[in-house]
């Protein structure tokens, strides 16, 4: 067996965030890493030896790869590695207090968070039982936002919060402009991107159901003034975000931190891994990662802690799986396609229900209720040397700010899929990337639309756009975005944009090929407009 070799930024990224520390002092190889995870998970079900053997290989090769969680907590004392709790807030007194109790056991897990708030009544309404008028559901968005402040998720990064919102709740308005900073927060970002910022650790939606639909087509002024509002702070802020339940999926509001897992049901939890298309070889290589992925998920369902009580509960009727694929952009690339073709492997993807059914079966455990979820794999895309989720490269060389055990540092780094193409030969800039694409966002809404119709729970995809006030991103290209995002909006499950420098300190941006060669495999620690090296010299 093979063992691939990792450059310096994702060597970095493995050991900052996932390899364990052995007795001898050393960090764990990404070979141990695949066995204590395959061992431990699947030894939680007594799966055949065949399948831990086939699925470590698998993982060696970094053909399917396993949520962070499962890197990091598989083998500890508290293996809760699942990823992401869902959250409903109930509109009572003990409804906020639980809230707040589930938001802080979750967080202080190691757990993303989301919470969908619609229940909660408006600001301004008479409370019968206190006297008084009620706060609204943004001031209890704060106080969660204030748990992911102070738990930083275990204590070993940045909290991860979603909070949604239905189109028709009366305080809409107010939310949709919530993450609207002033100059001087937006300075404080640029200085230090974990500088305190109202909901600056929340992603925000707006919820839109079959009953908006309805609404807006019949032309009712509400359902266009709302979708505007958000289609205008989109381009302009990147938040809020779409999120969408219609049809089949009616009823799923509640979210993980990402969006990529749906559900109706409170404590409800997410379960991810990703298949990286880029190192799948043929269709039997495929069907293999399917179910090998599959069973592997449906074990952690056994194997994982809960943060509460009640997770587990909800877990064992649900056992919602979330298979996901990375690498999409690679693999079209290396099959001389553009981004937005179609992808024959996804009709094998489709059947992971098929192999979910089979092993519930064999394991006694009940069917889970959906299997798929694309996630944005940002971390683990970086492991897999490869682009993430179904998002485009981003650029071909760019420059990465991240946390390390609570310091600021950045790192130059050459996207691997297109260091491989400029090897062999292909110009740099004729290599499609997120900023391209970014002038043609059709492109992204259509296959985004395309892949979900293999997906059962949704897709985290991001949309690059260009900074609000250029050429194609101002006040006379709304309406067309808007209405090319309404054509593929029943077909979708969420989506959201960042407009480029839409927020102070953005982790990634584009940098110079050759800076960035020049400058690989340093890591450059920063406080606040200062910075000292670990391997090299600040600056050119």
């Amino acid at each position: 067996m093979v063992i691939p070799k990792f450059s310096s930024f994702a060597t970095n990224v493995l050991n900052d965030r996932y390899a364990h520390t052995l007795p001898d002092g050393r960090k764990e190889t990404w070979s141990e890493i695949c066995w204590r995870v395959v061992t431990n998970v699947f030894g939680a079900v007594n799966a055949p030896k065949w399948m831990v053997q086939q699925a470590y290989e698998l993982m060696v090769a970094r053909k399917f790869i396993p949520g962070g969680r499962y890197l990091y907590a598989s083998g500890n004392e508290l293996h809760q590695t699942q990823n992401c709790g869902l959250v409903r807030a109930e509109d009572t007194r003990e409804g906020w207090a639980e809230c707040l109790y589930k938001s802080t056991m979750t967080l202080m897990s190691g757990a993303g968070l989301g919470v969908v708030y619609s229940e909660l009544r408006e600001e301004g309404a008479f409370l019968r039982r206190m006297g008084g008028y009620s706060s609204g559901p943004i001031p209890l968005m704060n106080a969660v936002n204030e748990v992911g402040r102070s738990a930083k998720s275990g204590g070993s990064r940045r909290a991860a919060i979603w909070g949604g919102l239905r189109w028709n709740h009366p305080d809409v308005f107010k939310f949709i402009v919530l993450k609207n900073w002033s100059p001087e927060v937006e300075a404080a970002k640029a200085k230090d991107f974990n500088a305190w910022a109202p909901m600056d650790h929340t992603n925000i939606s707006v919820v839109f159901d079959d009953d908006f639909l309805t609404a807006y087509a019949a032309g009712d002024t509400l359902a266009h003034q709302v979708y505007w509002a958000v289609v205008r702070q989109s381009c302009m802020t990147g938040d809020p975000g779409f999120s969408m339940n219609f049809g089949v999926n009616a009823g799923e509001d509640l979210r993980n931190a990402c969006c990529e897992i749906t559900s109706r049901d409170d404590s409800d939890i997410c379960n991810l891994g990703s298949i990286n298309l880029a190192n799948i070889q043929n269709e039997n290589e495929m069907r293999m990662a399917v179910e090998l992925g599959t069973a592997f998920l449906l074990a952690g369902t056994v194997y994982s802690d809960v943060p509460y009580a009640k997770v587990r509960e909800v877990r064992e009727k649900n056992r919602r799986l979330g298979l996901g694929l990375m690498g999409v952009h690679e693999w079209l690339l290396k099959n001389n396609r553009r981004y937005g073709d179609k992808i024959e492997l996804l009709d094998i993807y489709a059947t992971s229900g098929e192999y979910a059914a089979k092993w519930a079966k064999e394991w006694n455990l009940s069917c889970p209720t959906k299997t798929r979820g694309v996630a944005p794999v940002g971390t683990i895309g970086i492991i897999g040397e490869t682009s993430t989720g179904i998002e485009p490269l981003f650029c071909v060389a760019y420059q990465r700010r991240r946390y390390n055990h609570g310091t600021r540092v950045k790192e130059f780094v050459v996207d691997p899929t297109a260091r491989r193409l400029i090897a062999e030969g292909v110009d740099p800039s004729s290599i499609e990337d997120a900023y391209s694409l970014s002038h043609t966002v059709e492109r992204r809404i259509a296959f985004q639309s395309y892949v979900q119709s293999y997906v059962d729970h949704a897709i985290s995809s991001t949309i690059n756009m260009p900074s609000w006030g250029s050429l194609t991103n101002n006040e006379d290209t709304l309406t067309s975005f808007g209405n090319t995002l309404m054509k593929y909006l029943p077909t979708l499950r969420g989506i959201t944009t960042y407009p480029d420098g839409a927020r102070s300190g953005q982790p990634l941006e584009p940098v110079d090929l050759a800076y960035a060669l020049r400058h690989e495999g340093e890591v450059i620690e920063e406080a606040g407009d200062v910075c000292s090296l670990k391997g090299g010299s600040c600056g050119a």
